[in-house]
């Protein structure tokens, strides 16, 4: 049986229901599939479940250092009981799922459908023994850990980001493979649990993606709450140890092995793209899975989208949902049009401190012929921050020195996750980095040392 619908969106994440939403309100058919949980990555899987966890592991952190803030507790009887942590992270997360899919299958004119949909055509895509016709169709696949083919790996019972979350005991040692923004918050999180934790990367240092001091900072405060980092660990191997996992690994100093109870593989991920029959449609991919498309999210087939992680052009919620508002603009809204493009990169990395960053770091500014000027100030010198007893990271914002435009930022520390939008609204706002210097915030704040930084910029540097 054929149904045609004006619009078939494919995947319930972050962009799908909204989306098939704006057409439904339109007036418009719509169709909506979904193989698995409604919510996506962010509600199952990433931001709602690990922040939830995240939550959990700071309280029972707060309640060890209670002294240093002149509250008594019995810091050696704080027990963490991983069922309770989950049933909470459960019910959050069951609560934005739900309410997401009585929302979908509330709206008139939008038929939801549960399976694997799969392109029959380029107009054509079916699902559960129905084929489902449209002239647009949107792909809102999302995606999933990547496992590498190190040696070994098929003999061990290893954990990803996803099943890690259902793990209801606590590990004696978490070995977490992979030194970048996934592995680094369970690191942290499972630490403040209760287990010991050991981190391995591949190159020489953390967060290859971040300014060489930010990232060592961050390191600095991994350390100290004695999470073992072990950098530039080539060749890695796994293997069962009785009922351990051992990592062979051979870095320029320590042990060539580490053993652990549990280990996590953290090192990146891939578009749900490879079960689609994306080639009886004729949709483009490149190496990695990713779909390709333009500057407003079509594919090389007219008719067809692709929006968010699918797309390659961004690993978050917030550009998922971007994509969204891009598209609909342009299919529902005579303003000019909105493009990828307009987007400034912005994310956080959930540890303490937190990471908040937007736009170009130093190095990228100087490696695309930038001539910029750098401010910087350590979170010692943050009133709020001494406050508060948490004085680990720094402010850092890179300028244009010849149109005084922001450039980019990196602010590591209490309350930097927060902080990081007044320099994102600046950037798109498009407007020289005196107006923010100008501009009197809030104190005791985080926040309100940014415009002091603004104001003492150190001398030009050229790329």
């Amino acid at each position: 049986m054929n149904r045609k619908y004006d619009a078939i969106v494919i995947g319930a994440g972050q962009a799908g229901p909204s989306l098939a939403a704006r057409f439904a309100g339109a007036g418009k058919s719509v169709a909506i599939i979904e193989r698995h949980l409604f919510g996506g990555t962010c509600v199952n899987t990433g931001c709602t479940p690990t922040k939830t966890l995240i939550a959990s592991a700071r309280i029972a952190y707060d309640a060890r250092r209670a002294h240093g803030y002149g509250i008594e507790l019995p810091a050696a009887n704080v027990a963490v009981n991983m069922r309770s942590v989950q049933a909470r992270k459960k019910q959050i997360v069951d609560s934005s799922k739900s309410r997401l899919e009585n929302w979908i299958r509330g709206t008139q004119n939008c038929t939801v459908y549960k399976g694997h949909a799969r392109f029959e055509s380029a107009r054509s895509v079916s699902v559960d023994g129905q084929v489902l016709t449209s002239e647009q169709i949107f792909i809102n696949v999302g995606g999933r850990p990547r496992i590498p083919a190190f040696p070994g790996i098929e003999s061990v019972a290893f954990l990803t980001s996803t099943s890690l979350l259902e793990l209801e005991e606590l590990p004696a040692h978490l070995v977490i493979v992979g030194g970048s923004y996934v592995g680094l918050e369970f690191a942290q999180m499972y630490r403040r649990f209760g287990s010991d934790v050991t981190v391995i990367e591949k190159q020489p240092r953390l967060l290859s993606h971040e300014d060489p001091e930010v990232a060592a900072e961050i390191q600095a405060a991994l350390e100290a709450e004695d999470i073992q980092i072990r950098l530039e660990a080539e060749c890695i191997e796994l293997a069962r140890d009785g009922e351990s996992v051992t990592a062979n690994v051979h870095c320029s100093v320590g042990s060539p092995q580490i053993t652990g109870s549990h280990v996590l593989i953290a090192v990146g991920r891939m578009p749900n793209t490879d079960d689609l029959g994306l080639e009886e449609a004729g949709v483009e991919t490149d190496h990695a899975g990713f779909i390709k498309v333009d500057d407003e999210l079509r594919t090389n087939v007219s008719g067809i989208w692709a929006l968010g992680d699918c797309n390659g052009k961004g690993a978050f919620t917030h550009t998922a949902y971007n994509d969204y508002e891009i598209v609909a603009a342009n299919l529902f809204e005579g303003n000019r049009r909105r493009r990828l493009s307009d987007r400034i990169p912005c994310y956080a990395l959930f540890v303490d401190p937190p990471l908040g960053r937007a736009g170009l770091t130093e190095r990228d500014a100087l490696a695309q012929g930038h001539a910029i000027r750098i401010g910087s100030r350590p979170m010692t010198m943050v009133a709020r921050a001494a406050e508060k007893g948490e004085t680990r990271g720094l402010m850092k914002v890179v300028i244009d020195a010849r149109s005084n435009l922001i450039l980019g930022a990196s602010i590591l520390g209490v309350g930097a996750d927060e902080a990081i939008h007044s320099i994102i609204d600046v950037m798109a706002a498009r407007v020289p980095y005196t107006t923010l210097q100008n501009t009197v915030h809030i104190h005791p704040t985080v926040a309100e040392l940014i415009p002091t930084v603004l104001g003492e910029l150190g001398e030009n540097l050229c790329g």
